[in-house]
């Protein structure tokens, strides 16, 4: 009894670093969960007729994208705690096979690829789904991986979260821009050829940068956060059309990223080099 007596406590700092990513994480599930109801309203009051039928759709993208959000926080608050874990991330990839998987895949499905004739609709939406979830089994393998390349600061593939944004934020684009038609026109068919692109592009060896060493610290700091408020608020104001852009820039960055010179790499992602101060 008096070594339990003299047991220091447990310190609630570390409880809480312990804890905010699991938040976050169910903060990304909970909002893929969302979008999967709104979609579900949505097909609801297609099959209706109902002149109102996109609106549910635009509000599950908006779900995804926050889900993205989400997502994002979770590892950098695990990263700042210093308290990454295997249940982190096992728990982060459940989440994401909902929220970047299966919530893509059927808002697409509904909207365009049940039309396709030979049930092809479905077997895209299926194709895009396990390229998903078999891309984050392999980034959660050689993650536990010593001394693996997956476990530095690169992507090996295109993430399954951007993946979702950028069907989200085009989508979302489309909609948009139909939106006075009330209906979607033929560019809606653009959705099912970017669903099996981007399933190829998710189990690619194209490499990405996670932004992981993204250093705010900055001998600029007033102008580069000016410079991000900017960005934001830009953003905010135009989403239906600047997420788009982009996501689409981050998925050609992959391509053209080999063909650009370190120096020019590293002030883009932030990674110092610190053979070259």
């Amino acid at each position: 009894m008096a070594r339990l007596k003299n047991r220091p406590p447990v310190p609630a700092r570390k409880g809480v670093a312990y804890l905010l990513p699991s938040l976050m994480t169910a903060g990304n599930l909970f909002c893929g969960f969302m979008a999967v109801l709104q979609i579900i309203q949505g097909s609801l009051l297609q099959a209706e007729d109902n002149i109102a039928w996109t609106q549910p759709y635009e509000t599950s993208l908006l779900w995804i994208l926050g889900a993205f959000i989400f997502d994002m926080l979770d590892g950098r608050v695990a990263r700042l705690g210093g308290h990454e874990s295997a249940f982190g991330r096992e728990f982060d990839s459940l989440a994401d096979v909902i929220s970047f998987g299966i919530a893509p895949a059927l808002l697409v499905f509904k909207i365009v690829l049940a039309e396709l004739p030979a049930r092809l609709g479905w077997m895209i939406g299926f194709v895009y789904l396990v390229c998903g979830a078999m891309r984050l089994a392999r980034f959660n393998t050689l993650a536990i991986e010593p001394q693996n390349p997956s476990r530095s600061k690169d992507f090996s593939g295109f993430p399954i979260p951007a993946a979702a944004g950028l069907v989200a934020s085009v989508t979302l684009l489309l909609l948009k821009y139909y939106e006075s038609d009330r209906v979607i026109g033929n560019f809606k068919y653009a959705l099912a050829a970017l669903l099996l692109f981007l399933s190829f592009m998710m189990f690619s060896q194209v490499s990405y940068p996670s932004f992981k060493t993204l250093d705010w610290r900055s001998q600029r700091p007033i102008p580069r956060l000016l410079l991000i408020v900017a960005a934001l608020a830009l953003i905010v104001q135009t989403y239906q059309y600047s997420l788009a852009i982009l996501f689409c820039g981050y998925l050609l960055y992959g391509f053209i990223r080999p063909k650009l010179s370190r120096r020019i790499r590293s002030e883009i992602e932030e990674d110092k080099l610190r053979s070259n101060p």
